[in-house]
């Protein structure tokens, strides 16, 4: 056996078994409940901590970079067409 052979069995092990594991918690109401909570409590912590520190992140980036001055922009004149 390859050692590619292997990676592609050993992947294929994980997922069946990922998705038994998965059935299994879908099919017991006790397991599913848990599984529901601790999903939510995961959204509503890790998920919510690192989307504040990406959009932190991203506005500090987004100023560090900025080509323009900060302030208003500059008025510009319209051409306006008179009929």
């Amino acid at each position: 056996m390859t050692d590619q052979q292997a990676r592609s069995t050993a992947n294929l092990v994980m997922v069946v078994a990922a998705a038994g594991a998965a059935y299994y918690v879908l099919r017991t109401p006790p397991l599913r409940r848990m599984a529901w909570v601790l999903a939510r409590r995961w959204i509503t912590g890790p998920v919510a901590v690192w989307a504040a520190a990406e959009v932190r992140r991203a506005w500090d980036e987004s100023a560090s970079g900025a080509r323009a001055p900060m302030g208003p922009p500059a008025a510009t004149p319209v051409a306006v067409r008179t009929a």
